[in-house]
């Protein structure tokens, strides 16, 4: 097929993987444009979120980053203005669930709601005509005949590997997107983009969402309650539930003559409950929100590798249905900090089989 008959949109970020999307899609053929979100909404950040975050004030910068790549590129070049939408969609999200005592991840929300979804339908109903999406992830997709299903695959650069954070992906969203990066490594990524002239080729990679401290975002009045033991002690008192995440240890404003650690977060009583080291520590929970990649759904036990954060080292599960809404995961061995709002998901090698918000033991 001749490729400059496929129209290829590519998402922008102003980085050098999206770029060098960009550009090496251009260099294959393909019909490219670009487009990039405004998300930010001029909200005040605290001064260790402020910089190289994915939202923020350095939005601006980024989009005219993004536009010089177009130029250079000589591409059509677009900006949407999603603000409204990722507010409703991605920060009371993030801000009800830390209220709620619950660690979210907004960055899995944003790809498949606001970056996969909303931008989508924002772009069909200005009447831009595409036949792709395509983004700087690290990731692959590929359809197989045999399931009838595309396949979520990790990217090849097992250190920038972001299958996790796609993981909530319709079929009708994989069967649109490409990732021209998931089979290359960071450095081959930034070699291209120098090769290919880049305006961006050395620019600093962001974080995800906002660099620093997260819940100096969330616009609410801190409640203070106590901080307890298991056996229901006050210990302490704490700032407000929002500030805690299981598995913490630090900033807990409390002294003893063992290692203490936030083993639960209890938003009815306004309560945080700490323990030792090996009370952080479970095999056993419950995940729903479920989306399925591989699979149509899980309907018995299915053996796979969990991974229940996107710093964390997938270890070997076992995971079984409670109806339609809901799947237990047993780790063959006990996993650390296990927690609620965090997005858990299921490997088989290289592919993503699905995965869900945990709920707890």
């Amino acid at each position: 097929m001749d490729n400059s008959k496929i129209k290829i949109l590519v998402a922008m970020s102003g980085g050098v993987d999206s770029s060098a999307a960009a550009a090496l899609l251009k260099e294959q053929g393909y019909h490219i444009a670009g487009v990039i979100m405004k998300i930010w909404g001029g909200e005040s950040l605290p001064p260790e979120g402020r910089h190289h975050g994915c939202y923020g004030p350095d939005e601006a910068e980024d989009i005219e980053d993004a536009r010089r790549v177009a130029q250079s590129l000589d591409i059509p070049f677009y900006v949407e203005d999603l603000t409204s939408e990722y507010k409703s969609v991605v920060l009371d999200y993030f801000c009800q669930a830390y209220l709620s005592g619950q660690t979210p991840n907004p960055c899995v929300r944003c790809n498949q709601k606001i970056k996969f979804g909303a931008l989508i339908d924002k772009v069909r109903r200005a009447g831009r005509d595409f036949d792709f999406i395509a983004s700087g992830h690290y990731a692959r997709v590929e359809y197989d005949a045999g399931r009838s299903r595309y396949l979520l695959k990790k990217g090849k650069d097992s250190g920038k590997d972001q299958s996790y954070f796609l993981t909530f992906l319709s079929q009708e969203q994989l069967s649109l997107l490409k990732f021209p990066l998931g089979d290359m490594t960071k450095a081959e990524v930034r070699k291209e983009a120098r090769r290919l002239n880049l305006p961006v080729s050395e620019k600093l990679d962001s974080q995800n969402f906002v660099s620093g401290d997260y819940t100096g975002m969330i616009p609410a009045e801190a409640k203070p309650g106590p901080i307890v033991n298991k056996a229901g002690k006050v210990l302490g008192q704490h700032r407000g539930i929002q500030f805690y995440t299981i598995g913490q240890r630090k900033g807990l404003g409390i002294s003893g003559p063992d290692l203490l650690y936030v083993t639960g977060i209890d938003p009815q009583n306004n309560s945080v409950t700490v323990g030792e080291r090996n009370d952080i520590f479970s095999d056993e929970f419950r995940v729903s929100d479920l989306n399925w990649i591989a699979i149509p759904g899980l309907n018995q036990p299915l053996n796979v590798k969990a991974r229940i954060r996107s710093s964390h080292r997938e270890a070997e599960a076992v995971i079984t249905p409670l109806g339609d809404r809901q799947i237990q995961v047993k780790f063959t061995e006990p996993q650390m900090a296990v927690t609620p709002g965090q997005v858990a998901v299921f490997y088989d090698g290289d592919i993503v089989v699905g995965g869900g918000i945990i709920e707890g033991p």
